[in-house]
């Protein structure tokens, strides 16, 4: 499907609504198009590509169907096994510390996962440490003003996270898989922006909103709407071959 387009964004919201009902629907979709999104910057054929935080497998099998040699890292074991059995190529692992070498991947790839994690930054650090010099870093997340900030008890999380997890509550007779301070954060766009483009190791290839059906890009550029109408901020980045600090130094003219 053309991206970004309202046939497209219609689809991917209506397999978002049934999630909870028919989630192998919604994130085999979801997989098929973050592939697309990273193909129109580099083929995934022959590529080595790390899924960080990646569940049950949904984006791991995508990019293996394309032809990647694609690994899965997930620190939940009872996510990584919800279709029942745990993928083959899998690793229980932290993404705030992998267990791999320094630029070996060339595309690492986690999607939702940022507004997880209570250290994004250093989440962040680490997923570049992994990526090849030239290669792409894909990170994409749900921002806590987005109308889908609260997640499963949005968007009542407006009114306050204690009081949306109440309603929740109330409503389902269960209590919400996220708790705000625990396994949710409030994440925003702009202090992340900022932190992208402050950093010397990597160069910012795209920033828009993942769903959206027009002015995806132009969206994130207005300070305050961003916060609310992005609704899902997707990031892709390029890990550069060389830091400014690295062109500064005067050892550079030795090398070699």
């Amino acid at each position: 499907m053309k991206d970004p387009s309202i046939r497209r964004s219609v689809a991917l919201f209506r397999a978002f609504m049934g999630e909870q009902t028919d989630p192998d629907r919604c994130y085999t979709l979801l997989a098929h198009d973050a592939a697309d999104q990273l193909e129109r910057q580099m083929t995934l054929s022959d590529r080595l590509v790390v899924d960080v935080g990646g569940g049950p497998g949904h984006f791991t099998e995508e990019f293996r169907r394309r032809g990647a040699q694609s690994y899965l890292f997930e620190p939940d074991l009872r996510e990584l096994s919800a279709r029942g059995t745990v993928p083959a190529g899998s690793v229980v692992a932290d993404g705030y510390l992998l267990p791999l070498a320094d630029g070996v991947a060339d595309v690492c790839f986690s999607s939702n996962v940022l507004e997880h994690v209570a250290d994004p930054q250093t989440f962040l650090s680490e997923l570049i440490r992994v990526t090849r010099p030239g290669g792409l870093i894909y990170v994409s997340f749900t921002n806590w003003l987005s109308p889908w900030g609260g997640h499963e008890w949005a968007p009542w999380h407006y009114l306050g996270a204690d009081r949306a997890r109440a309603r929740y509550l109330r409503r389902t007779g269960r209590p919400a898989k996220h708790a705000l301070g625990e396994n949710l954060f409030a994440i925003h766009i702009g202090p992340t922006l900022r932190q992208v483009r402050a950093r010397e190791d990597v160069s910012l290839v795209t920033a828009r909103s993942r769903y959206w059906p027009f002015l995806a890009r132009a969206v994130t550029r207005v300070p305050g709407l961003r916060e609310i109408a992005t609704w899902n901020l997707l990031l892709i980045l390029r890990r550069r071959t060389e830091t400014a600090a690295e062109m500064d130094s005067p050892l550079r003219a030795t090398r070699g």
